[in-house]
């Protein structure tokens, strides 16, 4: 997808998703202390960083304490609502902005933390030539039951054979998970590195 598709996609999910927003960020605010809003530091097209938006779904303070970065099956340190808004991966919502913010692209490899980045090889690196965005062809082709390195694979294939018609694709069948909620949510790597990340 272009710049101004992208634009379109991400203003008109986020107007039609400002009530479902609202309702997520009052139950943040009731069940637990703490902001809305997380954010934290990931690396973008061509390593560069930024920061990405996301609905809290942890404790404050969750990085510094029990398994840090990663998330342990039934993570105490997820709350009550945290969990729900994994589950149906509504916390993703706010990455909206950063599509507007032109750091993310609607379709494109997951943005994942400089600590993986590091590990990768010359091979790996090249998912990193594109815009990173909010759902990819690893999420739709099995994101929970993946090792990392297979996602990469499966990432640096879509640069490889990018087109519009491939991201119509992956909007189909990530519309079809939305609604199912297979394949959504796993307590694995995936879903550790901090809020739910490195996918």
């Amino acid at each position: 997808m272009n710049r101004l598709a992208d634009l379109l996609v991400a203003g008109a999910a986020l107007v039609l998703t400002a009530p479902l927003l609202a309702v997520c960020a009052v139950a943040i605010k009731l069940d637990s202390r703490g902001p809305v809003l997380y954010r934290q530091r990931r690396v973008g097209r061509d390593g560069a960083p930024f920061e990405l938006y996301k609905l809290r779904t942890m404790v404050v303070g969750a990085e510094s304490t029990g398994a840090g970065l990663y998330i342990e099956a039934r993570d105490a340190r997820i709350t009550r609502v945290g969990w729900v808004l994994r589950r149906f991966s509504l916390d993703e919502l706010p990455n909206l902005l950063n599509v507007l913010r032109g750091e993310l692209a609607v379709v494109g490899p997951r943005p994942t933390v400089q600590e993986q980045v590091d590990r990768y090889t010359a091979h790996q690196r090249r998912r990193l030539e594109v815009k990173p965005g909010i759902t990819g062809w690893a999420q739709v082709n099995g994101r929970t039951s993946l090792s990392w390195p297979e996602r990469i694979e499966l990432d640096v294939w879509y640069v490889d054979n990018r087109s519009p018609a491939l991201d119509l694709r992956i909007l189909a069948r990530t519309a079809r998970m939305l609604l199912s909620g297979d394949g959504l949510y796993s307590s694995d790597l995936e879903q550790g590195w901090g809020e739910k990340p490195p996918e």
